[in-house]
């Protein structure tokens, strides 16, 4: 391959990875024809975007971004499939599912590492923490709903305190 040609990549790469806020890095050479193409299905429908990438090209990509992307670069080994995101647990629940689907037809380690929510995640190990992980939106609902908690609970009480001095007024005016 030509300079001229990995530099277009790597600029490629740079504008792809700017793109989105979440990244996943993956290994899915364990798979046949048809399993990829349906993998490249779902993650289309999840909206994630499924590239292949040479390890030294995705590597001088992260070292030219304004963030220190040092400790992913040890996963760099071997094939890797970069998955871009704007939702942080949408490609671990993806990654999980394709794991449990090829239990034992796919004897490689699939996923690698992860940046997410500006946190690295890195081994096998964290893809269950990633499946947590809330995203943006998720998390101010959650906030939301801790908000109107109490005044749906003050609402509530008055409501029923009505009632219940209704109740003991009508039943004094009966006696």
């Amino acid at each position: 391959m030509k300079k001229e040609d990995k530099s277009a990549i790597i600029k490629q790469l740079e504008s792809t990875l700017s793109e989105y806020s979440h990244f996943y890095l993956a290994d899915f050479g364990g798979l046949n024809a048809a399993k990829t193409t349906e993998l490249r299905r779902i993650c289309f429908k999840q909206g994630i975007k499924l590239v292949v990438v040479k390890n030294t090209l995705l590597q001088k990509a992260l070292e030219n971004s304004a963030v220190d992307f040092g400790e992913l670069y040890g996963s760099l080994t071997g094939e890797t499939s970069l998955m871009l995101s704007n939702v942080g647990n949408a490609p671990a629940k993806v990654i999980l599912n394709l794991n449990k689907a090829n239990k034992s037809k796919v004897k490689k380690t699939i996923f690698k590492a992860a940046y997410v929510e500006e946190s690295f995640y890195v081994g096998e190990d964290q893809l269950e923490a990633l499946i947590h992980v809330k995203s943006k939106n998720e998390l101010i609902a959650d906030v939301i709903a801790l908000l109107q908690s109490p005044a749906k609970n003050v609402i509530s009480a008055l409501q029923t305190g009505g009632t219940t001095i209704h109740g003991v007024l009508k039943t004094l005016s009966e006696r």
